[in-house]
């Protein structure tokens, strides 16, 4: 069974949730784990960030949409890390989403297979933001959600007029360290925000390059500040996110 089912998702769009998910990935599989990352979303472009081509169209989602065993769109990309990619929708399928909803929501059953029956001891999902009934279904499953947020007046807003998911907990992304702006509303939100992560990811041009690259942060630039913060998140999560044992359990 795995350690954990953790969930990234962006309180908005565009804040870095799909790079630091594979960074995430990456960090952990150094860490001895192993990891099966999982795109939830449409726009199908964290295999982007593990060398996978541009016109590879397979995913799980589009497995079910043809009718195919989604397990076969799995990648194995190093011995302790694998990807499973979205897959490419057509135009058409993308504007009328909500008639494929049934049959995507099938995915959710192969969730909780992996769950019962699967080696991975890592399983995370990069979450689209929003709250599709394909989303909320898979925010169900996961054991700690990773709300990514970057520290703007958007982001600030956001926090304020809409709910987290329960089990979440915020990660700053992006940080600069010259900026006023950035640092008055992180000031505010150490006093305000109770669910922020002891960690920040500062802005670093590694991580806008690795995507370029098509590696993940810290396998393009495992020396970069940004890859040290995020090893030093996989460490945390390891800590706090880890399952204990039946048996640790009944024992409390």
């Amino acid at each position: 069974m795995p350690r954990s089912y953790l969930g990234l998702q962006g309180v908005r769009g565009g804040v870095g949730t799909t790079s630091i998910t594979a960074a995430l990935a990456w960090s952990l599989q150094l860490l001895g784990e192993s990891v099966l990352v999982i795109d939830a979303c449409p726009d199908n472009l964290l295999r982007m960030s593990f060398n996978v081509d541009f016109d590879h169209h397979n995913g799980w989602a589009r497995a079910l949409l043809d009718g195919k065993d989604w397990q076969d769109a799995g990648l194995r990309y190093t011995s302790q890390l694998d990807l499973l990619p979205f897959g490419h929708l057509t135009a058409n399928e993308r504007e009328n989403d909500h008639s494929n909803q049934q049959t995507l929501e099938q995915f959710t059953y192969a969730l909780e297979r992996l769950k019962e029956q699967s080696h991975y001891q890592w399983i995370l999902l990069d979450l689209p933001h929003g709250y599709t009934p394909l989303t909320r279904q898979l925010i169900s499953h996961c054991d700690h959600i990773l709300s990514i947020v970057n520290v703007d007046a958007n982001c600030h807003i956001r926090l304020h007029q809409q709910a987290l998911p329960a089990d979440a907990h915020i990660l700053i992304n992006d940080l600069r360290i010259s900026s006023q702006i950035q640092d008055d509303l992180y000031q505010i939100w150490l006093q305000t925000q109770r669910r922020l992560l002891p960690m920040v990811i500062h802005r670093d041009e590694g991580m806008a390059e690795c995507l370029a690259s098509k590696q993940p942060l810290g396998e393009y630039r495992g020396d970069s500040l940004a890859a040290e913060e995020i090893l030093t998140l996989a460490n945390w999560c390891l800590l706090h996110f880890t399952r204990r044992p039946e048996s640790a359990r009944s024992a409390v």
